[in-house]
């Protein structure tokens, strides 16, 4: 029985990785899940969160991973995410920006549903990335 399982992650820009991998973890819309090699046919969507990559050659890789779909079958992983960002990649200060802005449009926003809603999701982004970053 296989150890290793294929995982392939994409954007709307394209194919970001491709590799063996023993485990990854990430949220999904209903809480967080574990995929392992044979894992299950699965499919659910994508919630804000961390997502965690433990690759066959021992490396882990951490990113930050808003919204889109994730597949198990027939032991291969496919994750098509809305935003997938490389813990190395999040510049922390420009998160931390994004974070006091939200906020502020938040406290803005008093009655306007509309303007609740958009500011809400991006201080979720923001605080998605610096919890990712720290």
């Amino acid at each position: 029985m296989s150890t290793t399982f294929r995982l392939r992650i994409s954007t709307p820009d394209g194919l970001i990785f491709d590799d063996e991998v023993t485990s990854f973890k990430a949220r999904m819309i209903d809480g967080d899940v574990g995929i392992l090699a044979n894992h299950t046919n699965y499919v659910s969507a994508v919630g804000a969160g961390e997502a965690v990559i433990h690759q066959a050659d021992g490396q882990t890789r951490k990113a930050a991973c808003i919204g889109g779909m994730l597949s198990v079958i027939s032991n291969e992983a496919h994750l098509i995410a809305t935003t997938f960002e490389w813990a190395d990649d999040i510049d922390l200060e420009r998160a931390m920006r994004a974070k006091e802005r939200a906020e502020q449009r938040l406290a803005e926003a008093k009655d306007d549903a509309r303007e609740v809603t958009l500011a809400t999701a991006k201080l979720r982004r923001a605080l998605v990335r610096i919890g990712v970053k720290s």
